[in-house]
């Protein structure tokens, strides 16, 4: 049963990943460790269309400063809006270590959880947390060890939420 869902979830997770460079893959996965400790505080309430919401807009926001207007897009419920606020500072550095990542990868990553969130219900089991289960059952795998490369998933296993990726 347990290999079963890690098929199923490899066969959802390789194609949102797939394509991605070292440092977007890395993002990707600091990303979703801070969505997952989020979640889990229970101090917002967080689902896929949470998470989903959240991705869009700071990925619209990215995308329109990456052409040089600074405008800031909103997700249209609280609890997305209280994700974006959360996030944010994590990906843009003011955090005291300077940026994760150029607007071009940030921007890709969103646009890849934002895919991934719209697209879990589909075709994991789950509902409306289906995406969330999803990132849930991967940083349990990953923190408890069952990567074959431990230092390159360092950044989501870590309880610091704050990423170590470099900025290009």
């Amino acid at each position: 049963m347990v290999r079963r869902q890690q098929e199923r979830d490899a066969r959802f997770l390789l194609p949102i990943i797939d394509g991605l460079g070292r440092r977007q893959y890395q993002l990707f996965f600091v990303v979703q460790a801070t969505i997952h400790r989020l979640a889990e505080t229970d101090e917002m309430p967080v689902n896929d269309d949470v998470v989903r919401d959240t991705a869009q807009a700071l990925a619209a926001t990215y995308e329109t400063a990456s052409k040089g207007i600074i405008y800031e897009h909103r997700p249209s419920s609280l609890p997305a809006e209280r994700l974006a606020r959360e996030l944010k500072p994590l990906l843009e550095g003011k955090d005291g270590r300077g940026p994760v990542a150029s607007e071009r990868d940030l921007l890709e990553v969103l646009r890849r959880v934002e895919r991934a969130a719209t697209d879990a219900r589909k075709t994991l089991d789950g509902g409306t947390h289906a995406y969330l289960d999803l990132v849930g059952r991967v940083m349990r795998s990953s923190s408890d060890g069952d990567t074959e490369d431990s230092d390159e998933t360092a950044p989501a296993k870590t309880a610091d939420p704050a990423p170590s990726v470099i900025i290009p």
